[in-house]
């Protein structure tokens, strides 16, 4: 097939092309016209959006704020000018450019190659061939190193955005405070793994589908500046500005769209994840019915939101299609066409048919690379939009860690009261606890004691009883630090020094040994001096040394909340408080499920070890290791006073 003849294919190839989806492309236009008027914003669609969803939409989109999160992420993700980051930066860069470099010459030769079959010269297109394949190597080459050096970066830029959150993260309580003191975040873990690699995803791509694009433009610009002239590739440059402003201000919604996809995305796993924790507690009630409606709610309401989204993304891509790869098309032809339609052109006027037939063969598959190149750079605002998404989300939740290590919190209003944290005092000292009128608050704003005062010095056990709700648990949590001190002041011992045993005792993965130190490591317990030998003798205090070789010794692996029944749960974890041999301990029901001599046993060795104890509990048989007791009664009154084991001090 002659030259002319593969343009005229080409020609009425592209034209087809061009009519029909302009007339879908109304249609696109009217659908998109439609859905601005309000169809996105949850109305009238039989499932609202949640106030989370909403208020994590309420504010994206590429405006300055966008690119002011973007610098703030990659001051994270960049650390400086010589990390590895740049490096591949610069590779991607350098690759990008002898890709370009590269598709010039495949379209030279090919053009040389094909040139030669319609001058019938079989040395020059064997000469062309032999050139061709002598480069494939280098051409693969560069293809390869570029989706090397592109999946590097992207798995670089996570490493780095995951370790600098999870730093934040695992700060101090943090990861308590951000789901229980405040209510922004629905779904940390899903920001800290989804969104946080669908980001560095979309950065990179950016960066590459941006730099190739910009590469492109100017190479092409150059060869056909030289051959054609200056006009054309103005022309079509002129047509890149004024289609990226239209298809921006169409692809605004997406930003917006893509945020509510991941909040929908992060209550959907939210439900099923209540289902398996508490599955035992479902099946028991046969609460299947109840169980599904909330699961099939909570997916019917993503469904609903992703059908929104799909057509959206439908109608749009006919515009897309339109006005980044068609009409730039046709400005292409017209470019092409002016040069050649210029009768005072005499370097044109010079060439004879054949070779204005290969000068146009070659220009316009230049033309079509670099229109190709123009339409990726008016379409890489729709990833740019969808980007903005995903930095609103990591920047937000970065914003809350930020706020959690200053102490600030947002939670609901309660009965009119606002949350407020920072107005106590905390005062660090060994040996001691002395609450000064400090009220008990809940993080929803409920007082359960205006004002709290007694001391416990190191040796006075204290016995703490009362109904639930009455403020047990946040008498705790304020003494470990989990919450605030919302007022007067609170003396206590280090963080390190105050130890907590629950009713459930929690099992780390890890080995038998791992349970007994936690959250000392190896090394943590070789520091103190202390090796197997004595964690041997942890577990002859709370009478469990059979279990070394039921498991198979201190480096057995096993899911020690299925293997360990309730009782060896509740003594491992007392074993634990003999390791740590803290000042004070919290214990609370955490001997429900022992024996009473082992029990008594194991509190006899906390007075030997001078382990000062609050303990939980109503059984009367406690109150001999016990000097004073706690009685709070749910209705906003406490007392504190010595133990008389002659007399009923907890009855109403």
């Amino acid at each position: 097939m002659g030259v002319l003849s593969k343009f005229q294919l080409l020609n009425s190839t592209l034209t087809y092309k061009n009519w029909s989806p302009a007339f879908a492309g109304v249609f696109g236009c009217i659908a998109i016209a439609n859905l601005y008027s309000g169809s996105f914003r949850g109305k009238k669609s039989g499932q609202s959006l949640s106030k989370n969803v909403k208020k994590a939409g309420a504010k994206t989109g590429l405006d300055a704020e966008f690119f002011e999160k973007i610098r703030r992420l990659l001051k994270i993700l960049i650390p400086g000018p010589l990390s590895m980051e740049v490096f591949y930066m610069v590779v991607i860069g350098l690759v990008l450019l002898a890709r370009t470099v590269a598709d010039v010459y495949m379209i030279t030769n090919a053009t040389s190659v094909e040139a030669s079959m319609v001058d019938r010269n079989p040395i020059i297109f064997a000469v062309s061939v032999f050139k061709y394949f002598l480069n494939l190597p280098a051409i693969s080459l560069i293809n390869a190193l570029l989706k090397f050096s592109l999946s590097e970066l992207k798995l670089r830029f996570r490493e780095r955005l995951t370790k600098h959150l999870y730093d934040k993260y695992l700060g101090g309580f943090t990861f308590y405070q951000i789901s229980n003191l405040d209510n922004r975040i629905q779904n940390p873990d899903q920001l800290l793994t989804q969104d946080v690699e669908k980001f560095c995803d979309g950065i990179v791509e950016l960066y590459s589908n941006l730099t190739k694009p910009i590469l492109d433009v100017f190479l092409y610009i150059f060869k056909l500046g030289r051959a054609l002239g200056w006009e054309g590739p103005g022309i079509l440059f002129g047509y890149l500005m004024a289609s990226m402003v239209v298809l921006t201000k169409l692809r605004k919604p997406i930003a917006k769209l893509t945020v509510e996809e991941q909040v929908l995305e992060g209550e959907y796993r939210y439900v099923n994840s209540r289902l398996i924790m508490n599955s035992e507690e479902i099946a028991f009630y046969q609460g299947n019915k109840p169980e599904r409606n909330a699961l099939m709610g909570s997916f019917q309401n993503l469904v609903i939101h992703l059908r929104k989204s799909i057509m959206f993304r439908f109608t749009l891509g006919f515009v897309d299609n339109i006005v980044g790869k068609y009409v730039t098309n046709i400005i292409g032809w017209i470019a092409c066409a002016k040069t050649l339609f210029d009768m005072e052109n005499e370097r044109v006027n010079n060439m004879d048919r054949n070779e204005i037939m290969q000068e146009l063969y070659n220009s316009g598959r230049m033309m079509l690379k670099l229109s190709e190149a123009l339409g990726r750079l008016a379409l890489a605002g729709r990833d740019m939009t969808k980007l903005s998404g995903f930095t609103t989300r990591v920047d937000t939740l970065m914003k809350v860690l930020d706020d959690m290590k200053k102490g600030r919190f947002e939670k609901g209003i309660v009965s009119g009261t606002e949350l407020q944290s920072g107005r106590g005092t905390l005062i660090t000292q060994d040996n001691i606890i002395r609450f000064e009128d400090v009220p008990l608050v809940t993080p929803n704003g409920d007082t359960l004691i205006e004002s709290l005062s007694f001391e416990v010095p190191s040796g006075r056990n204290v016995l703490v009883c009362g109904p639930n709700g009455c403020g047990k648990s946040s008498l705790f949590r304020t003494l470990g630090e989990l919450w605030p001190v919302f007022g007067g002041t609170l003396t206590k011992p280090a963080k390190g020094r105050l130890f907590y045993v629950p009713q459930r005792p929690y099992m780390t993965l890890g080995t038998l040994r791992d349970q007994i130190i936690y959250p000392d490591t190896i090394y943590d317990m070789t520091k103190k001096g202390l090796k197997d030998e004595h964690l041997v003798e942890m577990l002859e205090y709370v009478q469990l040394t059979h279990i070394l070789e039921r498991e198979g010794g201190w480096g057995a692996v096993q899911d020690w909340m299925d293997v360990l029944s309730g009782g060896e749960k509740q003594r491992i974890a007392m074993a634990r408080l003999f390791y740590h041999k803290p000042q004070f301990a919290i214990l609370d029901e955490c001997t429900s499920a022992v024996s009473v001599d082992v029990e008594g046993a194991m509190y006899r060795l906390c007075r030997e070890m001078n382990i000062t104890l609050f303990t939980v509990s109503h059984r009367k048989s406690l109150w001999k290791y016990h000097e004073y007791s706690l009685y709070m009664d749910g209705r906003g009154s406490y007392r504190f006073e010595q133990i008389d084991e002659n007399s009923d001090q907890f009855g109403s």
